[in-house]
């Protein structure tokens, strides 16, 4: 192989290690470190103190309006009413938190809540927006997540956990008659190839 291309062959290496690297390094924080599942969660420093005594407890970036998943490290702001059609609006508010799309329920309520952390314009972007979302695979049915809205902490099941088409609207749905709520992200991660999606029931008190 002439030097041009082993440079060619290093510098497509080397591309595709800064792009998958956040992919990379979360997966193996995840295998070194993994959270323990049943920590408390808490909307904020003060409904901490619910759990006083208790030697963890994962506290809500935001008490307004948060996505919580204990099984992958996951803490995030979440941006309310983000339009999921207008790459230009969704765009900036993915490197601001996770977005909930325009339209779709709020926490606790009837309907479908739906929530998406991925950018579909390029490579370099899509790693840019989804990494709260990167291992979101590792969910699996049984397994719960939590949304903060307005100080309350709600609590879902996970009933599936899908790979499905770009083009699949269906899981934005409202079904009034169920309270639950979905989350989206491109898949493989680091992609646009597909969508990941996981859905759960909210968990009556």
């Amino acid at each position: 192989m002439t030097r041009l291309g082993l440079l060619l062959v290093a510098l497509a290496f080397l591309g595709g290690l800064v792009i998958f690297f956040p992919v990379i390094k979360k997966e193996i924080s995840f295998r070194l470190n993994k959270p323990n599942e049943n920590t408390p969660v808490a909307s904020s420093e003060l409904d901490s103190m619910r759990f006083f005594g208790q030697d963890d407890v994962i506290i809500a970036k935001d008490p307004l309006f948060s996505i919580i998943i204990p099984k992958i490290a996951a803490n995030s702001k979440v941006i309310a009413d983000v339009d999921p059609n207008d790459s230009k609006v969704y765009q900036v508010a993915l490197t601001k938190g996770v977005a909930h799309a325009k339209g779709t329920s709020y926490p606790g309520e009837f309907g479908n809540s739906f929530y998406f952390a991925h950018s579909s314009d390029n490579f370099y972007n899509a790693n840019r927006y989804n990494s709260v979302f990167y291992l979101l695979n590792k969910m699996e049915t049984g397994d719960f997540f939590y949304l903060v809205y307005e100080n309350w902490v709600y609590k879902y099941i996970v009933t599936e956990v899908s790979v499905v088409k770009p083009d699949d609207i269906k899981y934005m749905e409202n079904d009034t008659n169920k309270k639950t709520a979905t989350l989206m992200t491109c898949w493989p991660a680091g992609t646009t190839i597909s969508r990941l999606v996981v859905v759960g029931n909210l968990a009556e008190k």
